[in-house]
């Protein structure tokens, strides 16, 4: 079984993770499971009303959506195999519940065929893999990812240089244009015996501001797949993109 990309992405800065952490990373190809959450986002969506007609045509890549809304149920799926590629991936499905519309965001986090040795750095946060992102239905975004452990435990990602595949052009986006995302998550203990995952995600314009935020926090399990499968290259037909992308 293929080792997690996000533990081959950050080599021994996945050991400072806060456990809850480790395990909901560790899922890999070929183990027969699967990985749903399901809770409640305190914000999502696009706060800046003037934009969301502008994301409204966007929506149907499953990417962005125009909704903005507090105390929204969501779920999300977590499934990792190999790419029609043979790449090493993890392909993450969210709904999102607002109120009379149901959205899809959807990506695949991959492991670079242009994977190269990266040294460590001192908070541990270096690793052996480079890993891009693949988002919406159609895969035509891309960006690279930059992750790290806090000193808390937390896992801290940032989005990199994005690009745009549009038929055979890729298209690089300048740093004017391009927008990053900040993601922080980790685990909250409560009293007694049950905690939460929490995370929190914007997503930020140079020229524009805001773009999309969502943070919250929601429970998490594992599943195992009703065809009993564990090939590393199964994913769900429902969980799969529209269109796959070998391009970095």
């Amino acid at each position: 079984m293929t080792m997690p990309i996000y533990q081959q992405a950050m080599g021994a800065g996945f050991t400072r993770l806060q456990p809850e952490l480790q395990d909901y990373f560790s899922l890999a190809p070929g183990s027969g499971r699967y990985g749903v959450g399901e809770g409640t986002f305190d914000v999502v969506g696009c706060r800046q009303s003037w934009l969301r007609p502008l994301l409204r045509l966007t929506a149907g890549e499953q990417a962005f959506f125009p909704e903005y809304g507090e105390s929204v149920p969501f779920r999300i799926e977590n499934h990792a195999h190999l790419d029609p590629f043979g790449r090493s991936s993890l392909t993450a499905r969210r709904e999102i519940f607002f109120p009379g519309r149901t959205r899809i965001f959807q990506d695949t986090t991959s492991v670079s065929s242009g994977t190269h040795d990266v040294s460590e750095g001192p908070d541990g946060s270096g690793g052996q893999a480079r890993l891009v992102d693949y988002v919406g239905r159609y895969r035509r975004l891309v960006t690279d990812l930059n992750l790290s452990a806090t000193p808390e435990g937390r896992l801290r990602g940032v989005s990199e240089a994005s690009r745009l595949f549009l038929g055979p052009v890729r298209l690089p986006l300048p740093a004017s244009l391009d927008a990053k995302a900040y993601a922080e998550q980790w685990w909250e203990p409560s009293d007694g015996d049950r905690g939460h995952h929490r995370i929190q995600v914007k997503v930020i314009q140079p020229q524009i501001g805001l773009v999309l935020v969502y943070a919250g926090h929601f429970d998490y399990r594992l599943e195992s797949y009703a065809e009993g499968s564990s090939t590393p290259g199964f994913l769900p037909a429902y969980a799969a993109p529209d269109r796959w992308e070998q391009r970095s």
